[in-house]
């Protein structure tokens, strides 16, 4: 049997020696092929970075940083900080998608249509997600020397001849329409830019604290947010309903393995005191049914292009608790909502995941993947309503035109990811264009020593590594954030519970996906 340790110091002892005893990793790759640059045939010259995506409304939601549309010679039709797009026919494709606010302005030589994304909207006014009436001023007065930018985390090449300064996390709300996304701001920023972008990375929907409250679901929920830091990634967690309260987060001290009102400094170098020390500049974390545990990809700050993965090892717990021991939550594994498990057990040693081929900039960033395809099981199945037969609550297959339901076996067995390359060189003349990749996993091997934990470095002391017919639960509520900010967690959870489900199906796709970063360049 594994052992259970009580204090930090010999936590890490033991990660140690596990490591240095067994190399046994359930994650084995199989093939990986490329799938070539995202298409966007309502738009032909357009050059953009970024590429995030979620389910919403049964529609695979592309969030996208700064975006450019050129003519046949180069000549700028448009250029906006961010814009969106739907996946064409996600059942099916995963490689082409549809850009909305498309205008026409005029035609090519050969006569051919000049289209541009957001053509009638200015830098200064944003683009798919706006800006607030100061950041508006702001832009429209420096008329282009000075930006205020929204992306969805900063993770673009920094060109050296300018100056980014971060002013904080932002909140939106997303709805998914026939006629195309939609972004509302939910006021000004809710993490000051003094503070860790918690959200940046990603955000996980979980149940309650099993300290907190008693075995019954009451409905109520927690986010776990992870922010990126230049020392590795740093947790708070928040109840859904004071998402846009900062003062009720609560924040994860490693070294001493508890929750703390007060947030860690964004400088913090020492190990013992970050989640998951390291280095990282995308990525996120996601429930994989197929590996039945959570599982981290992203990509690191070393510029090598390279995708790495992590998996959350059950078979190591980081204390003597009696509900998360061996084996997962009182030993019978873990469910998409037991976000809890990540202060609960050790994450694994990195793994290569893989290695994309470097664009004309000579490296490639804003690696993400892209969980809901080739996976019905994205939704975690409490948030369906109670009388929800079992054999509906899953969503659709989508990417069936690569591979089938029946061809791949399982959910999540196959997975989505995308980068952002560059077609063209160049700083400011660059040309940028989202890359795609299909990865499969191979069967999972079995554990030589099954009573053995994986090889893992805790989350609390793992050292940098250089170099290297279906029910929907996606429904929009399209007033959400109203009800949560004017709500408490009281009233949400007297409420019936097919609101309450409604309200956690929508927060499960903004936690991973609404949190973004405001930036002033210079």
């Amino acid at each position: 049997m594994p052992c259970r340790l009580n204090t930090p110091a010999l936590a890490a002892l033991h990660i140690l020696l596990t490591s240095i005893a067994c190399a046994y990793t359930p994650i084995v790759i199989k093939k990986v092929t490329s799938l070539g640059p995202q298409l966007t045939p309502d738009v032909i010259d357009v050059s953009r970075d970024g590429g995030y995506s979620a389910l919403i409304n049964g529609n695979s939601v592309w969030h996208y940083d700064d975006t450019e549309c050129v003519d046949a010679e180069g000549s700028q039709l448009s250029f906006v900080s961010n814009t969106a797009a739907y996946a064409t026919q996600p059942t099916k494709n995963v490689t082409t998608v549809t850009d909305f606010g498309v205008v026409s302005v005029g035609k090519e030589k050969d006569g051919s249509p000049k289209n541009a994304i957001l053509a009638d909207t200015t830098v200064g006014t944003g683009g798919w997600v706006p800006f607030q009436p100061d950041e508006l001023e702001f832009n429209q007065q420096m008329n282009g020397k000075e930006r205020v930018a929204i992306f969805y985390v900063d993770m673009k090449p920094q060109d050296p001849s300018k100056e980014y300064q971060g002013r904080g996390m932002i909140l939106i709300t997303i709805t998914a329409p026939p006629s195309g996304p939609v972004a509302t701001r939910q006021g000004d920023l809710i993490i000051p830019g003094t503070e860790v972008g918690f959200g940046g990375f990603t955000t996980l929907l979980g149940r309650r604290s099993t300290d907190s409250n008693s075995d019954k679901d009451d409905g109520d929920r927690d986010l776990y947010l992870l922010g990126v830091t230049n020392s590795g990634l740093q947790l708070a967690r928040v109840g859904i309903n004071d998402l846009n309260d900062f003062s009720k987060f609560t924040f994860w001290e490693p070294d001493n393995l508890k929750f703390t009102k007060t947030p860690p400094k964004r400088g913090l170098i020492e190990n013992q005191q970050i989640y998951m020390p390291g280095t990282f500049s995308s990525g996120s974390v996601f429930f994989s049914p197929y590996f039945n545990t959570f599982i981290m990809v992203y990509f690191n700050k070393m510029v090598d292009s390279t995708f790495y993965i992590r998996y959350l090892d059950l078979k190591s717990p980081l204390t003597d608790d009696k509900v998360w021991i061996s084996g997962g939550k009182h030993g019978k594994d873990i469910e998409a909502e037991d976000a809890e498990a990540l202060v609960r057990y050790s994450w694994s040693a990195q793994q290569k995941l893989y290695a994309s081929s470097p664009g004309k900039g000579g490296f490639n960033y804003a690696g993400s993947p892209h969980p809901e395809f080739f996976n019905r099981q994205y939704f975690p199945q409490s948030l369906y309503p109670d009388d929800t037969p079992t054999k509906q609550r899953f969503n659709d297959w989508y990417g069936s035109s690569l591979v089938s339901e029946d061809e791949a076996g399982s959910d999540g067995k196959y997975l989505l990811l995308s980068w952002t390359s560059q077609k063209v060189g160049g700083m400011d003349k660059g040309i940028y264009e989202i890359q795609l990749a299909l990865v499969e996993f191979d069967d999972i091997p079995a554990n030589p020593d099954a009573t053995a934990p994986a090889p893992t470095t805790s989350s609390s002391k793992t050292f940098p590594t250089k170099a290297t017919e279906t029910m929907n639960p996606h429904d929009a509520v399209s007033s959400i954030f109203h009800k949560i900010k004017t709500g408490s967690a009281s009233t949400l959870s007297t409420r019936p519970m097919f609101q309450l489900w409604a309200y956690a199906a929508v927060l499960l796709v903004l936690g991973m996906y609404i949190i973004g970063s405001t930036f002033l360049m210079r």
